[in-house]
């Protein structure tokens, strides 16, 4: 029986003798055998996912372990993991470059420094910490090789181990490629474990480590399908994507190989994702689908966590097939057809759907906003064929089938179309929805008096739409304060990017103030001709005085070249005696 999270929170903290939870000491061990990871004593192969899926179904599956990537929230998940048995690595975020985090910047980096100390010192004593997780992907996707950052991720896991001689320390990095593994054992000693996110190249990691000169002992840190930057393409680039069944089986050998075969070596892993994500498809990644359908990797996870299958399986599918070319003119017909079965033989049934291409398959998570269904574009289906009609408007778009058993448990695949003609950009284009590393545009730019800013892109009391927005604080005495949402991050007319914005009228804010008459502008577009690469234009608000309600605003588009816009969005808040603080959400440019 499922147990909910509030109980589970409610019985921790009632339990008797919880109150008084001291750290269950972690060690790490070189042996004769190996590298071996004890807690409290013991022998501990960790057998975890990460995500944010029901942690008490991942408990039932027979996961030990749950990874977050940042300290967010990190308290309520140690309390629900130790009510559970588990445990949870607790992630540190370090920033990202691609962000507009600058490890050159001496203030950047002893601020990062200082909010890791106060997550070690209010988490150190947990019975559920395992691990502290140093960084994800910071990097870099280049040679990741920059020995500024490796010194920053040293100076941070020598803290730890200062404050915290319980839990091992342990950093991830995006495969083991380029100057990574050089760099990880030169630069930063502190650093007790390596941990390695790798999907396609699971199956070699381990190979490629050791060619490589590694040492430390690993943690598979995030694998499960074959990413969409590891895929075939189409001719346009949309990436060819695994059936949930061959997913599955993917899953099956990256842990054999990467994890099961290596004993000595490997101290466990995380798989990806414990949960739902949008990331190149809708589909790409995730054990389950967005309203919780169980998948196939959860079964075969299930079994290698447990060493017992589900009782009831998801059904398995076929890669869609369809009777034409996958270019076509707009409103064309095609018939697709797959194949689905239930592995107890119970009768199953198709869904599909067609939808508009996300054309985001880069590296790196961010996640991205699911694009709407197309009406109308299933004329029929009936016994795992489909007719479907396709959209006048040009562009890339993804057929997907659905398949579900009686228990709602499902299968998934998907093939990649095309409409031909020119695609004008898909409205609308989000600048900002419900998180900064969602958007196409870096808050890099700062302006003013930029050492009294606060930038917070998580906050999540009264927000207009979503779960978060963005909280802006000047603290300054007057003066003024503005933030730049460039591409590339801090591109300043010296560098190319940018995007075709053309079909926008409008760009869309929603803003408040904390008590109503601050002031603001807002702007599109900052770079001006004089530069090597200005935007295409420039727009911006006349001056505004805020209320404390909601309020929809906007800078209008009608007219304006907007082939190149490197600067997507720009803020401005006039500063008074006392501090001054805003909040803004939903942005985005509209038809």
């Amino acid at each position: 029986m499922r147990v909910m999270l509030a109980q589970i929170v409610a019985v921790f903290l009632l339990a008797p003798g919880m109150a008084a939870a001291e750290a269950i000491p972690v060690e790490l061990r070189n042996t004769d055998e190996g590298w071996l990871l004890l807690r409290g004593g013991q022998p501990y192969l960790i057998r975890g996912a990460g995500g944010d899926g029901p942690l008490d179904e991942l408990a039932a599956a027979g996961a030990n372990s749950i990874r977050t990537w940042g300290a967010e929230g990190a308290g309520d998940i140690l309390d629900q993991a130790h009510a559970l048995g588990m445990t949870v690595t607790v992630g540190i975020w370090l920033g990202h470059e691609r962000h507009g985090f600058d490890y050159r910047d001496e203030s950047q980096v002893a601020k990062q420094l200082q909010q890791a100390r106060e997550v070690v010192l209010k988490y150190r004593d947990h019975p559920a910490l395992l691990l502290w997780g140093i960084g994800n992907e910071m990097e870099g996707f280049e040679s990741g090789g920059d020995p500024v950052i490796w010194a920053a991720v040293n100076d941070v896991a020598a803290m730890v181990k200062e404050l915290d001689p319980n839990h091992p320390t342990m950093t991830v990095t995006a495969e083991v490629g380029g100057g990574r593994i050089a760099s990880l054992h030169k630069h930063s000693p502190a650093i007790d474990i390596h941990g390695i996110n790798s999907y396609g190249g699971a199956l070699s990691v381990a190979e490629r480590l050791s060619e490589g000169g590694g040492t430390k002992p690993y943690v598979i840190t995030e694998f499960g399908p074959v990413g969409p930057w590891e895929m075939p393409t189409t001719d346009w680039g949309a990436p060819y994507e695994q059936t949930s069944t061959q997913k599955a089986d993917f899953y099956r050998q990256s842990y054999e190989k990467a994890v099961l075969e290596q004993s000595g070596r490997a101290l466990g892993s995380y798989a990806f994702l414990w949960g739902h994500k949008m990331e190149g498809t809708s589909t790409w990644f995730g054990m389950m689908l967005r309203g919780g359908a169980k998948l196939g990797a959860l079964d075969v996870m299930t079994e290698l966590w447990s060493g017992k299958p589900p009782s009831d399986l998801s059904p398995t599918i076929e890669p869609l097939a369809i009777d034409s070319e996958p270019e076509l003119d707009p409103g064309a017909t095609l018939h697709a057809s797959t194949g689905a079965a239930d592995p107890e033989g119970k009768d199953v049934s198709i869904s599909w759907v067609l939808r508009p291409e996300s054309g985001e398959y880069l590296t790196g998570g961010d996640f991205r906003q699911a694009l709407p269904d197309v009406e109308g574009a299933v004329l029929e289906a009936t016994d795992g064929k489909a007719t479907i009609r396709m959209p006048d408007e040009p562009g890339a778009y993804r057929l997907f089938a659905y398949t579900y058993d009686p228990s709602g448990n499902a299968a998934t695949a998907n093939i990649p179309l095309l409409v031909k003609g020119e695609a004008a950009p898909r409205m609308p284009v989000v600048v900002y929805g419900d998180r900064f590393d969602a958007m196409p545009w870096v808050p890099s730019g700062w302006m003013g008096g930029v050492d009294s800013l606060t930038l917070d892109g998580a906050y999540t009391e009264n927000v207009h739409e979503g779960s978060q927005a963005i909280q802006m604080r000047y603290t300054g005495t007057y003066g003024w304060v503005g933030v730049a949402w460039q591409n590339p991050p801090n591109n300043w007319g010296d560098m190319d990017g940018g995007f075709d914005l053309t079909g926008a009228t409008e760009l869309e804010v929603w803003a408040r103030g904390e008590y109503g008459g601050e002031t603001v502008t807002f702007g599109v577009g900052l770079l001006e001709q004089d530069r090597d690469f200005p935007d295409s234009a420039v727009a911006k608000t006349k001056t505004i005085e805020l209320t404390s309600e909601w309020q929809r605003y906007s800078v209008g588009l009608k007219g304006k070249d907007l082939t190149s816009l490197k600067t997507g969005f720009v803020v401005t808040l006039q500063g008074r005696k006392s501090p001054v603080t805003i909040y803004l959400d939903s942005i985005r440019f509209i038809r």
